[in-house]
């Protein structure tokens, strides 16, 4: 069995494996699927673009509710396979997806895009007339300009996204299935957070067997807490937006900037934090010595920043600047650079970490000590022969290179090609590692982006191209959790095939509507109204380094001494920590959290100390982890009945507003 931190044994006992398996998809799920993408999926749009929010567990929670009320007094059950599967399809229709942070399936991406061909960043980059009509139409369109994807200059975009979206799931499940063979069944890794979900799944099937335990009673205490919260935080700023020209905020969104109050002794530091209590309750689940060194770290750069613009360094900030503002010109000055530097280190050491766990298995079983499970499956869990995911990632990856090649064809394919058969499976590979030891997600940075610069290549097109660059590791804890709740593997691939239709027809039009209700961003959509320019500004950060030097953004922020001095620095302070032999998730907290923003650190740490000296002590390490995993799910959902009641009344209001009569 591998060896792992003290702290994360405890999540491995947090759920049993199951005795049996069955297939979850049913006629149930079908209908759970048509709520969500019917009833769901137009709000997750909308609260995404208006607090930045992820209505993703929130619909996942909601939905699971009304088909276990519907059962009950239907005098039917759920089965906790049954309500994983409903689970599955709710989270992969309005889970965010991407850097844009947006919800809504295959067309949210292309939001973004529209705004992005016409944003001031793109515009004073000098790159705005640069992007492909393949990816969005030309800024001067009149499918932009009339806010509409049914105009014939989305004919090409569309149609990409649809093959893309169909490719994506062959490579998901092929590479994803593949992963979890070797480290869960072969390597026997703990996967510490994978009971998470499935505990709120086991929570709620108890409800409609009538076999209530601790689990129902928790989940319904933060249901309630999520109720009254989300009443004043989403409800009243949704519902105010309806009858004045901007909404109401009783609580500020996304959170509470103290930049400028704090700037005359702590110059160029971004100072704030979330206000969404969904922060402090991460501070509960996740562990605590991963949330110490982040803020640890964290600290660190409050105080090295007013030194660093003393020096010089930092000196783009100016007084007055906000915090978006503020983190935007520091990445330019330093931390840009820096973090290239650290993301390469850590990389590195995770592979180091993955060869010295390897090392130790040899050892243990040169001892007779039990260190790995079988390539043989538990029975009855329908497991595929391993050739068919291996055929359908291969097949998956063939579309992607042929994409590519179309699209942009003076770009070197033989990059293409390495990165589906090389790099993604290697990268898939130690990120499924790092999942299953730590929780922790790992991936090989700036490999996609180093590669588009020193090919030499020159134009921003490559830079949209679909390139196979895949990190299915995550993955692996998605099929960890189907086996923990007992279903055959089956029931994951109809669960696709259903998701398929609802994904791109549904997410079309309630994309259209919400586009056609007001413009994407503007005031009735604040979060994306702030946050969205920021975005803007990194995304063409990075397009830029395949043009002309003189010209480019990238090279005015890159300095090649500020990397290797965070590659080092990052190393050095590995051996170090390592060396006084602390905790391996408190190492990788300081390591990775230089230059984080404080906003979301604070009230993690403000969590993980409640969970550390209130919760732990009073009712058991072990025990309070469960409760507090399926109290988060219960917070979620109780966001998600006020969230959802409040954003139909919004676009209600929104449509009904706008007719001529």
């Amino acid at each position: 069995m591998a060896h792992i931190d003290p702290e994360l044994e405890l999540y491995r006992g947090l759920m049993e494996q199951p005795e049996h398996f069955e297939d979850g998809f049913s006629i149930k799920t079908i209908f759970g699927g048509l709520f969500v993408g019917f009833v769901m999926l137009p709000g997750a749009i909308y609260l995404g673009l208006m607090a930045g929010m992820s209505l993703g567990p929130a619909a996942e929670w909601t939905t699971i509710i009304l088909f276990t009320e519907i059962a009950r007094r239907s005098f039917i059950s759920l089965k906790r396979s049954e309500i994983y599967i409903l689970f599955y399809v709710a989270a992969g229709l309005t889970v965010m997806q991407g850097a844009m942070a947006l919800s809504g399936g295959a067309f949210a991406g292309s939001m973004f895009w529209q705004y992005f061909v016409r944003s001031p960043a793109a515009k004073s980059m000098g790159i705005a007339n640069q992007v492909p009509t393949w990816v969005v139409p030309p800024a001067d369109s009149m499918a932009l300009a009339g806010r509409t994807f049914f105009h014939i200059d989305w004919l090409l975009p569309g149609t990409l996204i649809l093959v893309s979206y169909v490719l994506s799931r062959l490579v998901w499940f092929g590479m994803g299935y593949s992963m979890f063979r070797i480290t869960s069944d072969y390597e026997n890794l703990p996967f510490p957070f994978a009971a998470i979900t499935a505990q709120g799944s086991t929570a709620l099937a108890e409800t409609t067997t009538k076999a209530e335990t601790w689990r129902w009673r928790t989940f319904s205490i933060g249901a309630m807490v999520g109720l009254v919260f989300g009443a004043i935080y989403v409800g009243i700023p949704t519902l105010t937006e309806v009858v004045l020209t901007e909404p109401v905020q009783l609580i500020p969104i996304p959170w509470l900037d103290l930049t400028r109050r704090t700037q005359s002794i702590l110059p160029a530091v971004p100072i704030g934090f979330m206000t969404d209590l969904s922060n402090i309750g991460a501070g509960f689940v996740i562990p605590f010595w991963a949330v110490t060194g982040s803020f640890i770290a964290m600290l660190g750069t409050v105080i090295a920043n007013p030194q660093l613009y003393k020096m010089g360094i930092l000196h783009s900030w100016r007084p007055g600047m906000d915090t978006i503002n503020t983190q935007f010109a520091n990445q330019i000055d330093f931390y840009f650079s820096l973090g290239i530097g650290v993301s390469l280190a850590v990389a590195v050491l995770g592979v180091y970490e993955i060869l010295r766990q390897m090392s130790y298995n040899r050892a243990a079983q040169q001892g007779n000590e039990e260190t790995r499970g079988s390539w043989k499956p538990p029975t009855g869990r329908g497991d595929l022969p391993i050739w068919i995911p291996i055929g359908l990632y291969t097949l998956g990856a063939l579309g992607y290179i042929l994409l590519c090649w179309k699209l942009v064809p003076a770009f070197p394919i033989i990059y293409i090609v390495a990165f589906a058969f090389l790099i993604s499976p290697i990268e898939s590979y130690i990120n499924a590692r790092m999942i299953g030891l730590t929780g922790q997600f790992l991936g090989i940075p700036m490999v996609l982006e180093g590669t588009i610069i020193f090919s030499g290549y020159k134009g921003i097109d490559i830079w949209f191209a679909p390139i196979p660059r895949f990190n299915m590791g995550g993955a692996a804890q998605n099929f960890r959790i189907l086996e923990l709740t007992g279903n055959k593997i089956i029931s994951v691939v109809k669960a696709e095939l259903l998701m398929l239709p609802i994904a791109t027809i549904l997410s079309l039009l309630f994309w259209q509507l919400v586009w056609r209700l007001a413009p994407i961003p503007s005031p009735a959509y604040p979060y994306a109204q702030k946050m969205w320019h920021l975005q803007a500004l990194q995304r063409g950060l990075w397009f830029t380094s395949t043009l002309n030097p003189e010209h480019s953004t990238f090279y005015k922020a890159w300095n090649k001494w500020y990397a290797i001095g965070g590659f080092g620095a990052a190393i050095v302070l590995y051996a170090l920590l390592r060396s006084l032999r602390l905790p391996i998730l408190l190492v990788y907290g300081v390591i990775r959290g230089f230059g984080i923003l404080p906003h979301y650190v604070f009230p993690q740490m403000a969590g993980a100390l409640i969970s550390q000296f209130y919760f732990i002590p009073r009712f058991g390490a072990r025990r309070w982890k469960q409760y507090a995993t399926v109290l988060m799910a219960g917070y979620s959902c109780g966001m998600g009945l006020v969230g959802m009641g409040a954003i139909a009344l919004a676009l209600i209001g929104k449509a009904v507003s706008q007719m001529p009569f």
